[in-house]
């Protein structure tokens, strides 16, 4: 009898202790976050890229009730703060706010990026979507979309256009303009993009396939017209400006988009978990509001199809890329 009693306790003991292993991770991820949460924007402080994450974050980061920090840490047109957070630890304490540059172009412009995007990151999902708007200086004497493209043609390998860099989805729309009208230009990249504008208004470089907040100085001050928004609707910030479809360009449509991704690894109910919070935060009010006056369409994913996007966008700007002829950096 006795022997039967103590068996059963032991038998009990381990039922308990399995109990106890196996409900270990769930009590675990539940209690995620349970501390700060660092994230890697690989881009300056105040670039667009810059702006719509922390917009989105401090909403997120109320809404969690854990801080999130922004780190800083640009270069190479993105890719080293991209490849410093892809060797991070997959336990959902450190993201990366990476974008269409690193994470797509990159790939078919450098020869080592020091990271794989599909392989090195699980892909939470895109959130904000920069529509390319045409912009020419009031210098050009051109007025609309068809203007534009004629005077091109009239003048090809004369007419400058600026982006923050090779490589990036400024510089990759001006490409892209090319191939779908058939005209030459010369691309101007720039440093620091905050030059960019005193040089379109001057009529230096007159032309720019840009994100709205790159250009909204030279728009504001009368130095510079947005011909036209290489997309399928208006942009609220530009009620007036025609799409490219509109303009009679309906080929040409570009955009750059910004997305989160966490290192390989991190756990799948996290990766969830953030998906959820981001989609919470774009869909309060003030934060799409927010995000319109940046120019940009906030939208969230689902992970499976993140993944998709990704592979499809890495597909289009590899066949962009090698029929311009750009030589790998």
């Amino acid at each position: 009898m006795k022997k039967t009693i103590a068996t059963r306790a032991v038998v009990a003991a381990f039922i308990a202790l399995a109990a106890v292993i196996g409900s270990a991770p769930a009590r675990a991820a539940d209690a995620w976050p349970s501390r700060p949460i660092t994230v890697i924007v690989p881009f300056a402080g105040g670039s667009a890229s810059d702006v719509v994450t922390r917009i989105m974050l401090a909403k997120m980061s109320q809404n969690m009730g854990q801080t999130i920090i922004v780190e800083n840490r640009p270069g190479a047109g993105g890719n080293i703060g991209t490849a410093y957070g892809a060797k991070a630890a997959p336990d959902g304490y450190t993201w990366v706010a990476s974008g269409s540059g690193p994470m797509a172009a990159n790939v078919t412009l450098y020869r080592d990026l020091g990271y794989d995007p599909v392989k090195d990151f699980e892909e939470v999902s895109p959130f904000a979507y920069f529509t390319i708007v045409v912009v020419a200086s009031t210098k050009l004497p051109v007025k609309t979309l068809p203007e534009l493209i004629a005077y091109a043609k009239a003048h090809p390998g004369q007419l400058n256009f600026g982006s923050v860099g090779i490589g990036s989805s400024q510089h990759l729309g001006g490409v892209y303009f090319e191939q779908v009208t058939g005209t030459k230009l010369v691309h101007v990249p720039y440093k620091n993009i905050g030059q960019y504008g005193p040089d379109m208004i001057a009529g230096v470089v007159p032309l720019g396939f840009q994100w709205l907040p790159n250009v909204l100085a030279p728009l504001k001050a009368n130095g510079a017209r947005a011909l036209a928004v290489a997309g399928k609707t208006r942009l609220p910030a530009l009620p007036d400006t025609p799409t490219t479809v509109e303009a009679g360009l309906p080929d040409y449509q570009a955009s750059g988009w910004f997305a989160m991704q966490v290192p390989h690894g991190t756990p799948k109910e996290i990766v969830d978990r953030i998906n959820h919070e981001m989609a919470k935060a774009i869909a309060d009010p003030d934060v799409k509001k927010k995000f319109e006056l940046q120019g940009a369409v906030a939208n969230v994913l689902p992970p499976d199809q993140a993944k998709k996007f990704l592979t499809d966008e890495i597909a289009k700007w590899h066949d962009i890329i090698v029929k311009a002829g750009i030589p790998k950096l």
